[in-house]
């Protein structure tokens, strides 16, 4: 798996951009993160309430930033 994806997802995440975000969830070959962009984008256009929308996107953006720092840690102890 390489950091592209999530470069991504943290970029479409910042600037709004769902088409690209959906794109991207169809994609990409992380089940887990797939899974996440699916059910925020779910909550964003069928919203059950405000803080349903929030957790979703909260778990999204911890799920990319864990990702990130992991990988970047595997590439350092290379």
């Amino acid at each position: 798996m390489t950091s592209i994806d999530y470069d991504k997802a943290l970029y479409y995440m910042l600037w709004g951009q769902w088409d690209d975000l959906l794109v991207l969830m169809v994609r990409t070959n992380d089940d887990l993160l797939s899974k996440k962009i699916e059910q925020f984008l779910h909550a964003y256009h069928y919203p059950r309430s405000r803080d349903y929308l929030m957790n979703t996107h909260e778990e999204l953006m911890h799920y990319i930033d864990h990702a990130l720092v992991s990988q970047m840690l595997l590439e350092q102890t290379k």
